[in-house]
């Protein structure tokens, strides 16, 4: 097993890998070990921290091995949007370590374990869809484009506000490698949740338990009758103070203030874009329409270690100190937590 299967587990490759081992998934998981803790650590940070990158390194066989492991781990949890989380988690990981070795690639400073772009691009079957223009840009055929950009929020993403050419859409090699983080992200979730035999989940109870037990710690309230300005959590007033000045939120940060406001039932569309100063009601919409079911919000907001790794995490007070979730920092506030929607 290579190093480069390790980093990318997703790949053909290191699939392929796993398969020639001959690995009995269930001896492995009974046996325990560097690879079901990984994978349990893979899980965790991804539900609670938006990452799934590894606090040590591990040799190749039990990071790759920890893959297969985490995704009956994530089966298993069956917390609402944790396969989503997971994928998401797993991809901004692949894309952090891809765009790494691109420079590499670029500067020549290739060593020998690293992704090359061609191979990415081969493995996902996009090599006849994206075209270098030679200045640093890139062609995508546009039914590539659409697909991959589906997911993602933000009105320069809309094919109406891209130049189309000869049945292609032009990227930055910025957004080439964003797209390519969605084609991760849909490969990564593609079957999951999976149907995971007795013997594995017998097998992974204790870890699936403790799972569970550290995404309900960390599980906000996703529900609020009304909305009380005074007391937001600091991240989110400054945010909304942000969006009021004019500034256009970077996707991560515009996500978190969405996702934040879409818990109060009283908050529409429109609400919530006077709240912000916004000028696309019909974007906010199309948001809350991702973010919220019957029950509350189907997809909580980022956590603090989120918010925080992105940089949002801002003006901290005490009462940071002592919750994990910019939704637990307003029902503390409140006293409202009695107006959660259970999310089980």
């Amino acid at each position: 097993m290579q190093r480069l299967h390790a980093r990318y587990p997703f790949l053909s490759a290191a699939r392929e890998a796993v398969e020639a081992a001959d690995v009995d998934l269930v001896a492995l998981v009974q046996e325990g070990g560097p690879a079901v803790e990984r994978g349990v650590e893979r899980v965790r940070r991804a539900l609670l921290e938006g990452t799934a990158e590894s606090e040590e390194r591990l040799s190749a066989r039990p990071e790759l091995l920890s893959y297969p492991v985490a995704r009956v781990l994530v089966s298993l949890v069956d917390a609402p949007g944790a396969t989503e989380k997971y994928a998401r988690a797993e991809a901004a990981l692949a894309q952090r370590r891809f765009t790494t070795d691109f420079q590499e690639e670029r500067s020549l400073q290739s060593g020998g374990e690293t992704l090359s772009l061609q191979q990415l691009l081969a493995d996902f079957d996009l090599s006849g869809d994206v075209r270098p223009t030679g200045d640093g840009r890139f062609e995508v055929a546009v039914t590539a484009y659409l697909r991959l950009s589906s997911g993602l929020d933000g009105e320069h993403w809309r094919l109406v506000r891209r130049t189309l050419r000869d049945g292609t859409v032009p990227v930055t090699s910025d957004e080439l490698e964003t797209l390519l983080r969605e084609a991760v992200r849909e490969r990564v979730a593609d079957g999951l949740p999976l149907n995971v035999p007795d013997p594995i989940a017998d097998a992974l109870s204790e870890e699936v338990g403790r799972l569970r037990t550290a995404v309900a710690d960390a599980d906000p309230p996703r529900s609020f009758a009304e909305f009380e300005v005074e007391a937001l959590p600091p991240c989110v007033d400054a945010l909304i103070d942000r969006a009021r000045d004019g500034e256009d939120l970077p996707d991560n940060s515009r996500f978190a203030l969405v996702g934040f406001l879409a818990a109060f039932e009283e908050l529409d569309a429109h609400d919530i874009t006077a709240v912000c100063g916004f000028d696309d009601p019909e974007r906010v919409r199309y948001q809350l329409d991702r973010l919220r079911d019957d029950r509350g919000v189907a997809f909580a907001p980022p956590s603090c270690a989120t918010m925080q790794a992105y940089g949002d995490c801002v003006n901290k007070d005490d009462l940071c100190a002592e919750i994990v979730h910019p939704l637990s920092y307003y029902a503390r506030r409140t006293e409202d937590g009695e107006e959660e929607v259970s999310a089980d």
